[in-house]
């Protein structure tokens, strides 16, 4: 996909894999299929935080499955350049990381989602770190605004931004 033009016209089978790239939420993929065609890329980018903000814990859980945790290596190449700055970490680092992520999913049930582009793997450790003090409610909250900024990312590189 390299348009906004493709993503309009595309068969639903095809975009459905393409966006299950970006979000992995079955509700999310469908509310943007349901959208389309979209005027431009900010009308694109609402209709996905829109569908962010709606996802039920079950859709929220399944998006979050397709994330692995931050500092593990993983096959997929945008999750690679999304955590880019944790690559450089030294061994010390990443076991507190680890450590973090433990706590964080012993905490919340979840693994722990964070906007990591552009980030260094301390910067992602203290908010880790900072965040186990939220409520679920709040973290929830914290969380669809991570996944919302993490789909926007990967959507503009979907339509060749």
């Amino acid at each position: 996909m390299s348009t906004l033009t493709a993503v309009n016209s595309a068969p639903d089978d095809r975009l459905r894999t393409e966006l299950a790239a970006c979000c992995a939420a079955r509700d999310w993929i469908d509310a943007l299929l349901a959208a389309r065609p979209f005027a431009d890329e900010d009308e694109l980018f609402a209709a996905s935080d829109r569908a962010i903000a709606e996802l039920s814990d079950a859709g929220l859980a399944e998006a979050l499955a397709a994330h692995p945790r931050i500092g593990e290596r993983t096959g997929d190449a945008w999750s690679r350049q999304e955590q880019s700055g944790v690559a450089s970490a030294d061994t010390g680092l990443r076991a507190d990381l680890a450590a973090a992520n433990a706590a964080y999913e012993q905490r919340f049930g979840q693994v722990y989602l964070v906007c990591a582009t552009g980030r260094s793997a301390r910067e992602l450790l203290d908010i880790c770190r900072s965040r186990l003090a939220n409520d679920p409610v709040a973290e929830r909250a914290v969380v669809l605004g991570e996944l919302a900024k993490i789909s926007r990312l990967r959507l503009a590189k979907l339509v060749g931004r």
